[in-house]
């Protein structure tokens, strides 16, 4: 059976009036990127093309809501960015459940979070908001050209700052995770400290928890708490 023949037994079953099915095929097989394999075996597919197919028929009678569940599983780099990409521009349509463990997928893919453990829900919120609510405090990455540890001594006087660690110093050029207090944001003020101390300031950027620490650390408390 060829994807076209496949598509159009599908929209049969999923109850699409035969007077629109030959246009939301061409529609269906457009938008998924697999309108070039139209006459192709579906068996004689690759991996990812069959992904697409499985896309295709989850849209053939223009539903809602989609659920997919792990769509780039067993993908290589270049078909799981394809995929990514393709996920995304159909989230302009349509609501897109992503059930998957891949968290580095749902950081780059997903607008909304939820986290269940055991059958229950834990958090729900976007993946900025996860990373930055549980972490505490803001921790900021500085690396400035200059002696260590007269640009530790000017990070570290800086208004809200509560510790300096150094990260790495190699040669003339030193790195320090720099924590504030939470809700304060120092960006303006680290910057202006290595500057007007004469130290080269070659990067600044806030380090955030990943969506995996995040998960661990709301299932790891899920679970202490049920321990207790």
């Amino acid at each position: 059976m060829t994807v076209r023949e496949y598509l159009a037994f599908v929209s049969k079953i999923k109850g699409v009036p035969s007077k629109e099915r030959a246009g939301r095929l061409d529609y269906v097989m457009k938008r998924t990127y697999i309108a070039d394999m139209a006459g192709r075996a579906c068996g004689k597919l690759s991996k990812g093309y069959r992904q697409r197919v499985g896309l295709a028929q989850a849209l053939i009678h223009n539903p809602d809501v989609l659920i997919l569940d792990e769509p780039t599983a067993g993908l290589d780099p270049k078909q799981i960015i394809e995929t990514r990409k393709l996920i995304k521009e159909l989230a302009g349509d349509h609501t897109i459940v992503l059930s998957t463990h891949i968290l580095p997928e749902v950081a780059q893919t997903c607008q909304r979070v939820v986290i269940i453990n055991k059958g229950r829900v834990v958090a729900v919120d976007t993946p900025t908001n996860l990373t930055a609510r549980l972490d505490g405090s803001e921790t900021m990455f500085v690396q400035a050209e200059g002696q260590a540890d007269a640009v530790r001594a000017a990070l570290a006087a800086v208004p809200d700052v509560s510790s300096v660690t150094e990260a790495e110093v190699r040669d003339s050029i030193s790195s320090f995770e720099v924590v504030s207090q939470k809700g304060k944001d120092v960006r303006r003020d680290l910057a202006r400290a290595i500057v007007s101390g004469g130290f080269g300031l070659l990067e600044l950027r806030p380090m955030r928890m990943s969506l995996e620490e995040v998960f661990l650390s709301l299932t790891t408390e899920e679970h202490a708490e049920e321990g207790q």
